[in-house]
């Protein structure tokens, strides 16, 4: 089997990542819930992990990094608990759903919402952030790379419009925590929101909220929080603010170990051997006849992902036949994007997305080229 469905998840993980899962289960109890060597234990590691966390994004505190079970999870955390009937916002066609959708709860409600439109290859005009501010424009919520296309966001100057506004800038960075550089302090970023089982390497059910000094988030969820239990409201302190019921302590230890390997192997030599791994495939496969592929592969800034379609074929069938007949896993289908598909034209087709992987290899990309050039007989 090849993988090329890492914008998924990271089904391809450094060993140390299981390895350390595997020994929490026999070496850590529920942290911050006793003074017993499991629990302490437990919360050491945890703490470890916010102290990486803070250090990959360049955020002072580590106890304003908050653990939720996913980007979502963080992001609904972050927009339901920043945004009022009557605020503006401001967001654009390249969101994942997990943007979109509290946004749409948020403004049936009575927030004001405006999207900045993308255009053909997917990409946005900066200048609209100008055009779209009002007196009453909280924030921009915005990806730092679309998981459709994998172009990317220039989150500085984004971060230097809201701060010449005074607005608040909430990130996803979904697909490009642990491929991308991220510095909260010179983007200016004012929540970050990521997940750990994707570019993070960690397993699934681990993400979290990375907080800047002076935001205040309302809490989406209380409840048990380990201390304070006398008190009739929840914590307000964080990290313990938006950190309710018992946490994936397993899962973030795993997540532990994935950030070791980001800072042992280097951020930079991660990204390059991504894009060098979708390059070669973009160059195998672009000139085929019938092949249409998506977005602006030549921008200086995005992901190692390469959309495309057979013209004329289904998205779908043709992820399954590269499924079936030659053991390529892909994503087909509209990937929780609907507005970057209606922006691309592919919401009747959908598009078939190869998001390619550190653990990769060139003959697994070259084995793909001759997948494509088989289904369209070349």
């Amino acid at each position: 089997m090849i993988y090329f469905d890492s914008a998924a998840t990271s089904f391809l993980k450094p060993p140390a990542v299981k390895q350390a899962v595997s020994e929490a289960f026999d070496t850590l109890g529920s942290p911050g819930r006793g003074g017993h060597p499991l629990s302490l234990a437990a919360g050491r590691s945890v703490f470890r992990c916010r102290t990486q966390l803070a250090e990959l994004f360049v955020l002072d505190d580590p106890a304003r990094v908050c653990f939720a079970y996913n980007a979502t999870d963080a992001l609904s955390t972050a927009i339901f608990g920043l945004f009022a009937p009557g605020d503006h916002v401001i967001t654009t066609a390249l969101e994942h759903n997990s943007v979109l959708r509290p946004l749409f709860l948020l403004q049936d409600q009575g927030l004001e919402l405006t999207i900045l439109p993308a255009d053909k290859q997917g990409r946005i005009c900066y200048e609209d952030f100008s055009s779209a501010l009002r007196e009453n424009t909280r924030a921009v919520v915005c990806t730092h790379a679309s998981n459709v296309t994998g172009n990317g966001l220039d989150l500085a100057r984004i971060g230097a419009f809201c701060q010449q506004n005074g607005l608040l800038f909430v990130v996803d960075a979904s697909q490009s925590a642990g491929v991308l550089p991220i510095n909260m302090k010179e983007q200016n970023i004012s929540v970050l929101c990521f997940t750990g089982h994707k570019g993070l390497f960690g397993s699934q059910g681990t993400g979290g909220l990375c907080v800047a000094e002076g935001v205040e988030i309302r809490p989406l969820k209380v409840g048990g929080s380990g201390i304070h239990s006398f008190d009739r409201h929840h914590p307000a302190d964080y990290p313990e603010r938006l950190e309710a019921g018992t946490m994936n302590a397993t899962g973030i230890a795993g997540l532990s170990a994935g950030l070791d390997f980001i800072a042992q192997t280097g951020l930079d030599a991660i990204r390059e051997r991504e894009e060098a791994l979708a390059r070669r495939f973009y160059l195998g496969v672009r000139n085929l006849p019938g092949v249409i592929v998506y977005g602006d592969m030549d921008a200086p800034l995005r992901t190692a992902v390469v959309a495309m379609n057979l013209a004329g074929e289904d998205a779908g069938a043709v992820a399954d036949a590269l499924a079936e007949d030659y053991g390529i896993c892909t994503r087909a289908g509209a990937h929780c994007a609907p507005l970057m598909h209606h922006a691309l034209g592919t919401v009747e087709q959908g598009i078939v997305r190869f998001s390619f992987s550190y653990f990769n290899t060139e003959d697994e990309i070259d084995t793909a080229i001759g997948a494509i050039r088989a289904l369209i007989g070349a």
